[in-house]
């Protein structure tokens, strides 16, 4: 990962949140095991199971506040980082505008895809971090 700490947007006990770089899920982010040596789901310990769902609520709770999100899908991948991590993947059934980009989810009701070529700005990107900071700060 390319300097990744410029994506935090908020450290818990166990996990960080990230904002993903590619943005054609609007809010996408991820959600990284800050134990070392975590690679899978099922070997989390207890605490990182249940602060991982305390997380993904108060995620939920955020977007929906944010972006009004309607679904949301999580993905326990590994397939490139051998590390515990999640998807976190809000799911839109109508476009939606943000800071003058139009973000429309061409996959809703399917399975998600990134879209490498869909790219926005660092300002943007920087703008969406700060309001799901500020939404998980509440």
């Amino acid at each position: 990962m390319d300097n990744f700490s410029k994506y935090k947007i908020k450290d818990y006990k166990y996990w960080s949140v990230y904002i993903f770089q590619s943005q054609n899920y609007l809010g996408r982010c991820v959600i990284w095991c800050k134990r070392e040596n975590a690679i899978d789901l099922t070997e989390a310990t207890d605490e990182e199971r249940a602060e991982l769902f305390f997380i993904l609520n108060k995620m939920k709770e955020a977007l929906k506040n944010i972006f009004r999100a309607d679904w949301f899908n999580y993905a326990f991948l590994g397939n490139e980082t051998k590390h515990l991590h999640c998807h976190f993947i809000p799911r839109y059934a109508s476009e939606r505008n943000f800071g003058g980009v139009v973000f429309k989810d061409e996959r809703w009701g399917k399975n998600y895809k990134t879209n490498k070529g869909f790219v926005i700005s660092d300002e943007l990107l920087e703008k969406i971090k700060i309001k799901i900071k500020e939404n998980l700060a509440v």
